[in-house]
């Protein structure tokens, strides 16, 4: 059974349409990647799987419960774990009294384990808390009570590249555990480093639905040739050749045409060195955003444009 369900999901407010006839699954024990820049509706997604939001049209089915059953996903909620993109904690309370209310709550029969993972300064008042400190004590609660499934909003906001990584092996631990995760992320090279599969959200529309590997694949293959010779407008003209950028010692371009064919039209040039290789992730993205593609990119990094 799969941990989320969605079908044709919409939610409007008024005259906006946030998302638009979603339909995806998320399969237990998956690591579920769900991608795109601010405004694509990514959050609004997550608070209606939770039932913070009601569907405007729609299903959508947690651990087996609709969430439009208020009284059964009462019970389903203490079997999943939630990390909101604005934690909201009490500032004036220490990081022990906050998960000591969440313990009343739901349990915390991993609490002493996440806090010797994520050490955040508990005997402290929340605060003085850095935004790193404040992010690894949402981690805690989210997953303190060994929930079946995690939704996470954003989880690695403020954490320094130690703590990422940290948070990336946690992740894969989690994996192994069985435990369902789902989270949105700016990071693109987080989704690549963790997630089984990834969906891309446009205004509000799913235009992807992948795993990694194969999202990689469809965004064929970086190609950096090194050559004496004038080979940049030849490749302009190469059947799969994409994007093409003139080098001091060469041309660098996206290929996605087949490589037999590539090889052999290099046998007509001086070619010091080649190297072929995956693209970044942040290409692939760009790739779905078209026209947009730069703004997209900004978003979904935290650049601002």
């Amino acid at each position: 059974m799969a941990s989320i369900e969605v079908t044709d999901l919409t939610k409007e407010y008024g005259d906006l349409v946030a998302v638009d006839s979603l339909s995806f699954s998320v399969e237990e024990g998956e690591v579920f990647g769900y991608l795109g820049p601010n405004g694509a509706g990514k959050t609004t997604t997550i608070r209606t799987i939770l039932g913070l939001l009601a569907p405007t049209s729609g299903t959508v089915s947690v651990l087996g419960t609709d969430v439009r059953d208020e009284d059964a996903l009462v019970e389903t909620k203490r079997r999943i774990g939630y990390l909101p993109a604005t934690l909201g904690f009490d500032e004036d309370v220490t990081g022990n009294r906050v998960l000591d209310y969440h313990a009343s709550l739901k349990g915390d029969p991993r609490r002493s384990e996440l806090v010797d993972t994520f050490t955040p300064p508990l005997d402290r008042p929340i605060r003085e808390y850095s935004t790193g400190n404040e992010q690894m004590l949402g981690l805690i609660q989210a997953f303190m009570h060994d929930p079946d499934l995690v939704i996470m909003d954003e989880p690695t906001s403020g954490l320094d590249p130690l703590k990422q990584e940290q948070f990336n092996e946690f992740v894969d631990a989690e994996r192994e555990r069985g435990t369902t995760i789902f989270f949105s992320s700016h990071v693109l090279s987080e989704v690549r480093r963790v997630c089984d599969r990834v969906a891309i959200l446009r205004d509000g529309q799913l235009v992807a639905l992948e795993d990694v590997e194969s999202l990689l694949e469809k965004g064929g293959k970086r190609v950096r040739v090194r050559t004496p010779d004038d080979v940049a407008t030849a490749v302009e003209g190469l059947d799969g050749a994409v994007d093409v950028v003139e080098l001091e010692d060469g041309v660098q371009f996206t290929y996605v045409g087949e490589y037999n064919a590539l090889l052999e039209h290099l046998t007509n040039y001086d070619v010091f060195d080649i190297d072929i290789s995956e693209p970044p992730l942040e290409d692939v993205f760009m790739h779905y955003y078209g026209a947009d593609a730069t703004t997209a990119v900004r978003d979904a990094e935290g650049i601002d444009a």
